[in-house]
């Protein structure tokens, strides 16, 4: 049986194995119980396995929904076979710097931590647990309107300025009051997410809750976050349909923020992103989760670039999985990306310390593509180093969760 499991283990990150079949089914749930400690976890997909092992169905649900039947999820992987690597050789790679400043932010590595929000569903230590992560291997973090624990809190167990993800409410004076709260706790940045301005049709989610055999109420009360706390939230939606352009420059009137745009997939959007004075724009599908449009955020990146210019930072995420995808999106010209599901898992399978395994696992990988392409710094990373091979593999059957 041993044998066996080690067999399994090896294929769970292997490209052979990309139906999602009863086997693949096993492999997982043979990794789930095989790995008992982060350092034994070799890539993000295993720390999914684990994770999915370890958490209530409802909650891994939530955490790895699409919507509709999925296409966008599935896009945001498969569009990185459209673009191709180009290494060159005999370059001074002895040192790999992976150090970013984007807005007078210090970090460590070009891999943020986006926004995910009620992250106590995953694990005891939620956002805390993240927030010491990030600390701990000098990573960028970005917060949730939906934080399971409060932004002062949070800030606080990071030991240095966050940013803040805002749902901005359908009450004008409750983006203020949130604004205002993030600013007093220390955020240099906020970005707005304008996604989701009709709700979404998250399938799987709905699939995976009827698999969850526990009382919901026993960990849902009805309380609003903790963000909300002083404000009545009775009949309040999180997002405006009613949202503008215009939005920005009432949002620099009541705070002096950096103000990011998350949630742009169109050049026409990152150019009035500009114009309407955004210090920054997030290209984003919010993770396959908000329209189903069946294209890949790094499929939008190249005109999205072309729009902005180099006037302002792009930061890019939805999909990234390896060190390579980080590396083919700062060549097309991103300037962070962010990583939201990949760091969950790690955090619902060992708590802090898988957010720090799951880091590591993907920093070594970047730094191996950075080294392996002749490219020692984020800087050095340009165009010439990524080929747009102008097609995409068929997709097929392509499993969920390796997707």
């Amino acid at each position: 049986m041993n044998h066996r499991r080690d067999f399994l283990k090896f294929l769970a990150a292997s490209p052979l194995l990309t139906n999602y079949s009863a086997f693949a089914q096993e492999v997982e749930e043979t990794l789930g119980e095989q790995l008992t400690d982060p350092s034994e976890v070799i890539n993000v997909f295993e720390m999914e396995a684990v994770a999915r092992a370890k958490m209530p169905p409802a909650h891994y649900g939530y955490l790895s929904t699409g919507v509709d039947a999925d296409d966008t999820m599935r896009a945001n992987r498969v569009g990185f076979t459209r673009f191709q690597i180009k290494p060159r050789r005999l370059v001074d790679v002895s040192e790999a710097d992976t150090h970013v400043n984007i807005l007078g932010t210090e970090a460590s590595s070009p891999i943020f931590l986006c926004p995910v929000g009620s992250q106590g569903a995953y694990h005891a230590e939620a956002e805390l647990g993240t927030a010491r992560a990030a600390a701990a291997k000098g990573h960028h973090m970005i917060l949730s309107t939906q934080s399971s624990t409060p932004i002062e809190r949070v800030a606080e167990a990071r030991g240095a300025p966050i940013w803040f993800q805002l749902y901005p409410t359908d009450r004008w004076e409750y983006t203020v009051a949130m604004l205002q709260r993030a600013e007093a706790a220390g955020c240099t940045a906020v970005c707005l997410t304008i996604d989701l301005p009709g709700g979404r049709n998250t399938e799987f989610q709905s699939v995976m809750t009827r698999e969850d055999t526990r009382t919901c109420s026993d960990c849902h009360r009805g309380q609003a976050k903790p963000i909300f706390d002083g404000l009545d939230m009775r009949g309040v939606g999180l997002n405006n349909p009613a949202l503008t352009w215009n939005v920005i420059g009432r949002m620099k009137e009541v705070t002096g923020m950096n103000v990011l745009i998350k949630g742009i997939e169109v050049a026409e959007d990152a150019a009035l992103a500009v114009q309407y004075g955004a210090d920054g724009i997030v290209v984003s599908n919010h993770g396959g989760r908000a329209t189903e449009t069946g294209r890949g955020t790094i499929e939008c990146l190249p005109e999205i670039v072309a729009a902005v210019n180099g006037r302002i930072p792009i930061i890019i995420d939805s999909g990234f999985r390896r060190g390579t995808d980080i590396y083919k999106a700062l060549a097309m010209g991103a300037s962070a990306i962010g990583i939201g599901r990949p760091y969950c898992w790690g955090l619902g399978a060992f708590g802090q310390a898988g957010v720090e395994r799951v880091l590591d696992l993907l920093n070594r990988e970047l730094q191996i593509t950075m080294r392996g392409s002749g490219t020692p710094t984020v800087e050095s990373i340009g165009p010439g180093y990524v080929l747009d091979a102008g097609q995409r593999v068929p997709r097929g059957r392509l499993g969920r969760d390796l997707f």
